[in-house]
């Protein structure tokens, strides 16, 4: 047991998780490699567990996605897929190990939860980055909108003082 907890130690997991749809992700290939199955028996779980996989556990890439996908990685070690693979949210994940019930895929997914939660604390400060960012868009488009309207002000003073030398006498002292 002491040798499985120092290999898990060495599992590296940031690599396998992949943000599609906006969600972090892993794909069912890299889960049945982590697991230490085939990807079809780790697919058979799922299909005879199909009422824990809700969708926002789970869900099937579009060809496009998956195109996406390989281009991102640069490999051809995808091999001769038939069907478009799955990607598993942190909830999938999760799920998994409750369906396959071996103990390394317990180990395994403890890690791989632990490595969800790494990346999300390494994201926090981004969103504050994020929402200033958004926050200076808004203004930006006020500050526009302003200058316009200066803009509409200044236009329609100079056309009436310009309507006002053609037609009056102007009053005051004349230098």
């Amino acid at each position: 047991m002491e040798k499985d907890s120092k290999l898990l130690e060495n599992i590296i997991v940031d690599d396998k998780i992949f943000v599609i749809r906006g969600i972090q992700v892993m794909i069912d290939k890299n889960l049945a490699e982590l697991y230490q199955v085939e990807t079809r028996r780790l697919m058979e779980q799922v299909k005879r567990n199909k009422e824990r996989f809700d969708i926002d556990f789970m869900f099937q890439l579009t060809q496009e996605e998956f195109d996406n996908l390989k281009s991102q990685n640069a490999t051809s070690s995808w091999g001769g897929t038939r069907k478009l693979p799955y990607a598993f949210t942190e909830q999938g994940v999760y799920m998994l190990a409750t369906v396959l019930k071996s103990g390394i895929a317990v180990d395994v997914t403890k890690q791989i939860m632990r490595t969800f939660v790494k990346m999300k604390n390494q994201s926090v400060p981004y969103f504050d980055i994020i929402k200033r960012l958004e926050k200076l868009e808004t203004e930006d488009k006020k500050t526009k909108e302003l200058l316009q309207k200066v803009v509409q002000v200044v236009t329609n003073m100079n056309e009436i003082q310009g309507e006002a030398k053609e037609g009056t006498r102007r009053i005051g002292f004349i230098n």
